[in-house]
């Protein structure tokens, strides 16, 4: 137990003494040179914060969404060795239906067409 009180103590200096250098160490008035958008060592042709398309923040959001389905399957054929495997059934199965009736909708309101009719 005073082993991992130790362990415990010294990694909490040390996180606390890193934190504390980060916040130092910092040069505090940055000139006009790092404050600029570099481009290739040329000057910046225009704005270097463009807006990106939503479609493109919405097309990430359903790929997570759906890697997040096949995580949660995943575990499927283990799930029918457990004592209720109709449970198990019943809770992927509302799962995907939720999930499809989500991509359905999101299909139905346009969300997947790249270009504007």
């Amino acid at each position: 137990m005073n082993l991992l009180l130790t362990i415990l103590f010294i990694t909490t200096i040390l996180s606390l003494i890193l934190a504390i250098v980060s916040f130092w160490l910092p040069l505090m008035t940055p000139d006009y040179q790092k404050l600029s958008p570099y481009e290739c060592g040329f000057d910046p042709l225009g704005s270097a914060r463009l807006p990106f398309s939503i479609r493109f923040f919405l097309v990430a959001i359903l790929f997570l969404l759906f890697d997040l389905e096949i995580a949660l399957l995943l575990p499927l054929p283990w799930g029918d060795q457990l004592p209720s495997p109709m449970f198990t059934l019943l809770w992927a199965s509302a799962l995907l239906i939720m999930l499809t009736l989500g991509l359905i909708y999101e299909w139905l309101q346009g969300g997947l067409e790249w270009a504007e009719k």
